[in-house]
């Protein structure tokens, strides 16, 4: 899957205002066993990756300009589902392009942002991070929801939620779930759809997931923004 925005297997035709699902993967790129893998597969072809490139060795300004390019060829509006680094990389293509120009982003999911300012956990950040210093601090001009866990090695709580308030977000509360990785044994991660859904409907759009999710664990949960 790349930002070309091919479509294997189509089997039927969608309506040219029905939101597509934009996945923005972080650092290492995301493999079979996490959940935005997951949703490419069970959300058929209304989800696609971008493909960033240099998953291994990002570089800020090559990720937002291979963002945009994914954005402005969908030709149709656009849900991004970021996932760590990924969702610096979607803040600062709202800094650089989304703040200055039209666009058809209608609402954003931000899975897990890492702290890029600073060190976390008493160790510094990963330097391949700190390329995307520092992290913008602009309200986003659509919907989104900032995604957490309580125990995410990559960032504190109170400093996701801060990343919330900056960018407008609703913030969620994933509960104990590390970094809302592969690693955290999801499977195609329920609560997540749910919140994708809840996206999807404040962008005035009805869902495109192709079964309702089940209820939220108790240990997970919206926090007002």
């Amino acid at each position: 899957m790349t930002n070309t925005l091919a479509y294997p297997n189509r089997t039927r035709s969608r309506a040219a205002d029905t939101p597509l699902v934009l996945t923005v993967p972080g650092l290492g790129d995301s493999g079979s066993a996490h959940w935005q893998t997951a949703w490419e597969t069970s959300l058929d072809r209304d989800v696609v990756r971008v493909d960033l490139g240099s998953w291994d060795d990002p570089h800020r300004n090559t990720w937002v300009n291979k963002l945009n390019l994914a954005i402005r060829r969908a030709e149709r509006p656009v849900v991004l589902v970021a996932h760590s680094l990924g969702c610096l990389a979607v803040a600062w293509w709202v800094e650089y392009e989304a703040l200055q120009e039209e666009h058809n982003v209608v609402g954003a999911l931000l899975v897990a942002p890492p702290e890029v300012d600073g060190a976390i956990g008493g160790r510094d950040p990963d330097p391949r991070l700190a390329r995307f210093s520092p992290a913008p601090r602009c309200v986003f001009p659509f919907p989104s929801i900032v995604v957490a866990s309580r125990n995410d090695p990559w960032i504190g709580f109170g400093r996701a939620r801060s990343l919330a308030e900056a960018w407008g977000s609703r913030f969620a509360d994933a509960g104990p779930a590390g970094h809302i990785n592969a690693d955290s044994a999801l499977g195609d991660w329920e609560f997540g759809r749910l919140l994708l859904d809840q996206v999807i409907a404040r962008a005035g759009h009805t869902s495109v997931v192709a079964a309702p999710p089940q209820p939220a664990p108790r240990a997970q949960g919206l926090v007002a923004a």
